[in-house]
């Protein structure tokens, strides 16, 4: 008879995130259980969770939390995206009113919320950051987009600057509220830190639950009853026993 297959664990993640060292850990702590990693186009929102397709995401926000659990974990640094020869690229950073004359690319995928875009508008709006980035390249324009987006698709004659006052975009762990399953809460406590000791204690309230043989202590584990019993057959060892000496016999007088 087969084994049963076991599912995999699947963790969606939108372009830019790079969740490697958190499966890296995972597949340390968690060797019998996979881990797939399921690509998500930036501007899907939930959609990936609330369809059965992921367990877990990584996902851009602000996002509509109807159900949702969120926990935002860090904000990028917003970048202008320009050629190696642009005045831009001789200075540290900039800031929206610096690219007043500049002709802004904003992709229909742009995860950054404009209250309105800078510069002088394209004549048509490239279909993802990839294109604007190539946009970029043949001195179209210019674009303005997270930092690891620029990284992403990083090219030789291209570099970036830091916008100080741009709309940034902030990345979080979502996952459906009500689907929260032993294995999501396993890699949130990954994902913010939680050493593999930590979960010492829910081991522990599990040996607990154990029914407990006549003569031991409820709660009490292997470990800890291998000490209780060591202690106990100190304190009933006579002395010259423990000591292993003879003992001192009274001269003759």
């Amino acid at each position: 008879m087969s084994e049963e297959t076991v599912q995999p664990f699947r963790l969606a993640y939108v372009p830019g995130v790079t969740p490697a060292k958190w499966v890296r850990v995972w597949n340390e702590r968690m060797p019998e259980v996979p881990i797939e990693l399921v690509s998500v186009e930036p501007t899907v929102g939930a959609e990936p969770l609330r369809e059965g397709a992921a367990d877990i995401a990584l996902l851009r926000l602000p996002l509509l939390r109807d159900g949702l659990s969120v926990i935002p974990l860090y904000t990028e640094t917003s970048v202008v995206v320009v050629p190696k020869e642009h005045a831009i690229a001789a200075v540290d950073e900039v800031s929206v009113a610096d690219l007043a004359d500049e002709t802004v690319l904003h992709p229909l995928d742009d995860v950054l919320d404009w209250a309105s875009l800078p510069g002088e508008e394209a004549f048509e709006r490239p279909a993802t950051t990839a294109d604007a980035i190539s946009y970029v390249a043949s001195e179209v324009g210019v674009l303005v987009t997270p930092q690891s987006l620029a990284r992403l698709h990083h090219r030789r004659d291209l570099t970036y600057r830091p916008v100080a006052d741009a709309p940034s975009s902030q990345v979080g762990l979502v996952w459906l509220t009500d689907r929260t399953t032993d294995l999501v809460e396993e890699f949130v406590g990954i994902v913010r830190g939680r050493t593999a000791n930590s979960s010492r204690g829910r081991q522990e309230k599990a040996e607990e639950e154990k029914p407990t043989r006549r003569g031991e202590r409820k709660g009490s584990t292997p470990t800890r009853r291998a000490r209780d019993g060591a202690a106990a057959r100190r304190s009933t060892t006579p002395a010259r026993k423990r000591s292993g000496k003879p003992p001192r016999r009274k001269g003759r007088r």
